[in-house]
């Protein structure tokens, strides 16, 4: 009987035939666990192979032009820095540019940025710190505006109307002390991953609280392990690191705890809502949830996801392509906006994610760059951005398109989840927020792990806090 390739063989196999996308391509091999050396030399494999077809496009992948665009501009030449080498995101950004070049007669070069988050911000410190007039465009995480608003132009005067179609919670976050620092593009929140099958022969319904989320779990888990000593009833993010922030704002904010700093830059974590929610979160720890959840990333998350191995996850909606190449659970996930809490206040409640376009001040061409920010973050290109990357619209109006909705009806449905979004406070800490961060998640993690009580946990938080934020 001959070997059965391995599903990492396969996604190679697939890759080199370029039958298979650069984005189905990251999302399969993020729910393997592939290493990034491999998956870069993967995507360059596709991309050699795609080439080489020569396949015409689509009909339906046409980018249209948005109407109102400046044709007075002709000439005029921009570079912007947007996704990285191993972004299949990117493959639009190659398209798109094309168009807004016919459309507006400025010319743009595509600037591949790079891959780690970190070395992205640290470079782009040191383009503004040398007041460099190299870049005109930058595309910047969700949690930056507030690092980088000093070096942007303020968009509110020639986008400022358009600003008002996108999800009003990404605006507030992109705004520093009245400045538009960048457009929204794309973005990202949490979800809440549930199994439809187990669902559905344990008789449960998805759960609206996380009070009913535990005992269905609860459930769940203790008919699976029979079987399977293996399953676990929940899984998360819940290491020492940047996701663990992510989770820890969802359970806050759900019970009524507040945003951890408010707009006016108060420390306001230490509060009975916050407590009980990771008191919660806790309780969830060797019981529902594996005793190493206080170690898991998104990968090691979906890793037990998609070996079957959870009745619930959550994560970001790329995990939900990513689990139908997983056979355990293609074909039986259920995908619900994350439980809200109980007590006072208690509402639903999801971290954004996802990545904003600025313009630099430093730039010499900031009419053009402002046009193809306009261009790039319009209805009309982020429609069909979604419909041939996936890329999460941040304009309500999107996630109504017919189109859109029979290419990809998962898009769709997380309308709800980008209303009841929440940022994080980085906008409020400014260029602060990585160590606002850094106290949050390292002192939430010693309560995951039984290290300290919730109660000494957010005293703690509030005090350390209150000292970074005395160098505002």
């Amino acid at each position: 009987m001959a070997n059965t390739p391995s599903p990492v063989s396969r996604l190679m196999a697939e890759s080199l035939a370029g039958r298979i996308s650069r984005r189905e391509i990251a999302r399969r091999a993020a729910a393997l666990g592939v290493s990034a050396p491999l998956v870069g030399m993967m995507l360059r494999a596709n991309a050699s192979a795609v080439a080489a077809q020569d396949a015409s496009p689509a009909a339906g992948d046409a980018i249209p032009v948005p109407a109102g665009l400046r044709t007075d501009l002709s000439g005029a030449s921009i570079a912007a820095v947007l996704s990285d080498p191993t972004d299949p995101l990117g493959d639009f950004v190659e398209r798109a540019i094309p168009v807004f070049a016919e459309a507006t007669g400025i010319s743009v070069e595509f600037i591949r940025g790079e891959t780690q988050t970190d070395q992205r911000l640290q470079n782009y410190r040191q383009q503004f710190a040398a007041e460099s007039p190299d870049f005109d465009v930058f595309m910047i995480d969700v949690i930056w505006p507030g690092v980088v608003a000093e070096f942007a132009v303020d968009l509110n005067p020639a986008l400022g109307e358009a600003a008002q179609q996108h999800f009003p919670a990404i605006i507030e976050n992109n705004t520093v002390d009245g400045a538009l620092v960048g457009l929204p593009w794309y973005t990202d929140a949490g979800l809440l991953y549930y199994r439809t099958d187990l669902l559905e022969k344990y008789e449960v319904q998805p759960p609206q609280t996380w009070d009913e989320l535990t005992q269905a779990a609860q459930t769940i888990q203790d008919g699976e392990r029979a079987a399977n000593p293996a399953f676990t009833g929940f899984v998360w993010q819940g290491r020492a690191y940047e996701g663990l922030t992510c989770n820890g704002l969802e359970w806050q904010t759900s019970f009524g705890g507040g945003e951890i700093i408010d707009a006016e830059g108060n420390v306001t974590v230490n509060n009975p809502q916050a407590i009980a929610a990771f008191e919660a979160a806790a309780g969830w720890v060797n019981t529902i949830s594996p005793q190493d959840v206080t170690t898991f990333r998104e990968p090691e998350t979906i890793n037990v996801w998609s070996a079957g191995n959870a009745a619930f996850m959550r994560n970001w909606p790329y995990a939900f392509a990513a689990s139908q190449d997983a056979p355990a659970v293609a074909g039986k996930v259920g995908v619900s906006p994350l439980p809200s809490g109980t007590g006072e206040g208690a509402r639903n409640a999801a971290t954004l994610g996802g990545w904003q376009l600025m313009v630099s001040r430093f730039s010499q061409n900031p009419e053009p760059a402002i046009e193809f920010v306009r261009f790039m973050c319009s209805p009309e290109v982020q429609t069909q951005f979604a419909i041939q990357s996936s890329a999460l619209p941040t304009i309500p109006v999107v996630y109504e398109n017919e189109e859109l909705a029979a290419v990809n009806e998962f898009i769709p449905r997380l309308l709800p989840v980008f209303e009841s979004a929440v940022a994080r406070p980085s906008s409020a800490s400014a260029d602060l927020y990585p160590e606002i961060s850094a106290v949050y998640y390292n002192e939430l993690n010693q309560v995951l792990t039984g290290q300290q009580s919730a109660t000494d946990a957010v005293a703690a938080m509030e005090e350390e806090m209150n000292a970074i934020l005395q160098d505002l």
